[in-house]
């Protein structure tokens, strides 16, 4: 008999937490991939990337070992709340069928279940988290669901509640701009400044990003962000902030082993840094 990993007992806790345990005499049935459809709004990609063949090409040797979790639809079929990927490489790989769990779920449970199962991956994009956050978030909130605080709703991913609270605000950015943020053109913290402008004030930033060819610093971001707060944000406003000369800031490293000799070796890091700081002060002032 082969020697159990931890890893193995790992991801089935996961599974098992997120899904419960498949119920005793409950049927992994094959369906047709063809019924199988993608969660409505899926918000995460399916991509034919690098990792997507190393996914087929261990389907074509073993097979889907882990079944994925769908959900009967009115229109007919079933929709997927766990196996996107999977299907897609059954696809790839040539299969006809995909193992699956068929269960009756409300849409509050099936979201969250379909989120949980996505947001823990470590590529995924700033916005697949933001509009998977959205809908989760928004699913809670409708009428007759008991409301989650945000803490709560970051526990899948290990995030607490202030940074699903920023992912929400970042939901609310123009395609264009969340694609900025995407491919690292805009920062995190710009891209949220930026969500709380209006439609039409996102689409003035994004071409004047395009048109000027420039990036943004988070000053820039947070001066338009007060401009648009009190309504006085304007497209030449905006050009103006983005064409300024930004201050170069000078970057020094004072390394260790060039200024031991002049202190005592069991003088704390902020001691140390606490007299270079006074005495240069003091030399600032003699020179002045």
């Amino acid at each position: 008999m082969s020697k159990k990993r931890a890893s193995d007992n790992i991801s089935l806790t996961a599974f098992d937490d997120l899904f419960g345990a498949p119920s005793e005499g409950e049927q992994i049935v094959e369906v047709a991939l063809k019924e199988l459809h993608e969660f409505q709004n899926h918000p995460f990609r399916v991509l034919d990337d690098e990792k997507m063949y190393e996914t087929v090409a261990s389907v074509k040797e073993q097979g889907i070992i882990v079944p994925g979790i769908v959900r009967p639809r009115k229109e007919g079929g079933y929709e997927i709340i766990a196996g996107h990927r999977r299907k897609r490489a059954a696809e790839l790989a040539g299969l006809k069928t995909m193992p699956v769990y068929i269960r009756e779920y409300s849409d509050e449970l099936a979201t969250r279940l379909m989120v949980d199962t996505n947001i823990q991956r470590e590529d995924i994009l700033p916005s697949e988290k933001a509009h998977a956050y959205r809908m989760k978030y928004d699913q809670i909130k409708s009428p007759g669901v008991k409301g989650n605080s945000l803490d709560e709703l970051g526990n899948a991913a290990g995030e607490s509640g202030k940074t699903v609270q920023r992912y929400l605000w970042l939901s609310n950015l123009i395609d264009g701009l969340m694609e900025l943020v995407d491919t690292r053109k805009i920062g995190m913290a710009q891209g949220i400044d930026l969500s709380f402008l209006s439609e039409q004030e996102q689409i003035w930033v994004l071409n004047a990003i395009g048109e000027l060819k420039c990036s943004m610093s988070m000053a820039q971001s947070a001066r338009i962000k007060e401009l648009s707060k009190n309504a006085e944000l304007t497209e030449i406003a905006i050009k103006l902030i983005l064409t300024e000369t930004k201050p170069k800031h000078k970057k020094f490293v004072l390394k260790a082993e060039k200024i031991a000799d002049y202190f005592p070796e069991d003088m704390s890091d902020e001691d140390i840094e606490e007299t270079i700081i006074g005495l240069l002060e003091e030399w600032k002032s003699k020179r002045n």
